[in-house]
């Protein structure tokens, strides 16, 4: 598995990944138009022109099998240390089982700490029971209670 930036020519395959989901199916966003939103075009130019977003792809054979988007934060907690959000993971479900995610995991931590960051945090749905143990197992503690507020 090779492990990249994402590329405008990746986007629609990216959207069927997150697509490709029980709760995303539940949330509503479970289908895929045929031409991508200008809103998600938008999104994407704007995480590719910021320095501190990173849409990520892990390929085989040249073929997009998995994806997550990578957020760099500053802050003034922990003495100014820059922390790694982790969002939209995402393995195609034919590759799963495999150990793929794992290694997407462990190359995401790694350029944490190319980047200087020094905490790595992630929130997954209380629900999903699997994934919990997943990130457990990968070193990851269920140390805070996150909270969204859907606009």
């Amino acid at each position: 598995m090779q492990i990249r930036i994402a590329t405008r020519a990746d986007v629609p395959t990216v959207l069927n990944l997150l697509a490709d989901d029980d709760l995303s199916r539940e949330r509503g966003f479970g289908t895929v138009p045929e031409e991508v939103d200008p809103a998600v075009w938008a999104a994407f130019e704007a995480i590719d022109a910021d320095e501190r977003n990173e849409l990520i792809v892990a390929t085989d054979d040249g073929e997009v099998i998995g994806t997550c988007q990578l957020t760099f934060i500053p802050g003034l907690s922990r003495g100014g240390a820059e922390r790694l959000l982790i969002e939209a993971v995402r393995i195609r479900s034919d590759q799963r089982g495999r150990g793929l995610g794992g290694e997407l995991i462990r190359w995401t931590v790694e350029r944490a700490r190319e980047r200087g960051c020094k905490i790595v945090q992630l929130t997954t749905d209380k629900r999903r029971t699997d994934a919990h143990r997943f990130y457990a197992a990968l070193g990851f503690v269920a140390s805070h209670e996150g909270m969204k507020l859907t606009l």
